[in-house]
């Protein structure tokens, strides 16, 4: 299979999720063997989206190099990495990425309606000498990398949440990942926005773009007071334990929207890899961890 890119480029704008600001994001083809980077606006610096470049996994994933950050950038790595995007350069003028819907949907859609370019070299993967895993004890997330013959990623998460309860999701070349990944959306719980609210976190969050899981009983009370925060008349509190603010598109959304994290974040690697990526209660900090000791293997 060749390397591929896009065949023009494609403009986003929106406001950040965690800093609030609004950004202009312009993401168009580039020459085969580049892959994917971060372009400022301003000078035209450029930066690998590279695990070597990541420098906070708080909430998101954000890179950065010399002076030049861009926060939340997992979504838009996963989309291009889901619809087969080798080479790319994402300009952007603001310190982080839109969230849009809180999903990869506007850039898949975008991407496919024109379909991608083929480049004439061929596309490279990896495969490892041996398994890298990697856990963290006090979270008790793992990820297990194993050599195979293609790629593909299995994952399970468990909040010990009633409302989640314990979900699974995969995907490997053979799933449409536009239809069965990139439309799902970031969650938070209910107990969390009041607190990221009340401590400025996430300046950008609105029900829009994002599912609320009410784990813990609430007041009208409170969820008025949520609403009038994300500039809501009325919203209310479900049967299954979520806000109304939306539906879900799968029972096992919000793990199909980790594994949308767990592909963007591993992408950092800079390149597939033929291998089984399996994880259990993943998060952006074990994730890029992962990318960073595929990279190092591919450097030997």
């Amino acid at each position: 299979m060749v390397q591929k890119t896009l065949k023009k480029s494609y403009t986003f704008t929106g406001k950040g999720l965690h800093t609030g600001a609004f950004s202009r994001v312009t993401i168009s083809p580039a020459p085969e063997g580049t892959g994917i980077n971060f372009k400022r606006q301003s000078d035209g610096f450029l930066m690998p989206a590279l695990a070597s470049n990541v420098s906070s996994t708080a909430r998101s994933t954000k890179l950065t190099l010399g002076d030049f950050s861009v926060q939340t950038v997992e979504h838009v790595l996963s989309a291009l990495y889901g619809v087969g995007v080798d080479n790319a350069v994402i300009t952007v003028d603001g310190p982080e990425m839109p969230i849009l819907d809180g999903s990869a949907r506007p850039y898949t859609e975008a991407f496919l309606a024109d379909g991608l370019q083929d480049q004439s070299a061929p596309r490279q993967y990896i495969d490892l000498k041996e398994e890298i895993y990697v856990s963290d004890e006090k979270s008790g997330s793992w990820i297990r990398i194993t050599p195979a013959d293609k790629p593909s990623f299995d994952l399970t998460i468990d909040f010990g949440s009633k409302v989640l309860g314990i979900q699974t999701a995969s995907y490997d070349e053979s799933v449409d990942y536009a239809s069965q990944i990139a439309v799902c959306r970031t969650f938070v719980f209910f107990h969390e926005i009041e607190y990221l609210f009340a401590n400025n976190l996430i300046k950008g969050g609105d029900v829009d773009n994002a599912i609320v899981v009410v784990e813990h009983p609430v007041t009208e009370e409170q969820v008025d007071n949520i609403a009038a925060k994300l500039g809501k008349e009325k919203i209310s509190v479900n049967s299954d334990g979520y806000l109304t603010n939306l539906s879900l598109y799968f029972p096992n959304e919000c793990g199909r929207h980790k594994l949308l994290d767990l592909i963007g974040d591993i992408s950092l690697a800079g390149v597939r890899v033929n291998a089984r990526i399996t994880g259990y209660k993943p998060g952006h900090g074990i994730n890029t961890r992962a990318a960073a000791l595929i990279l190092q293997a591919t450097d030997k």
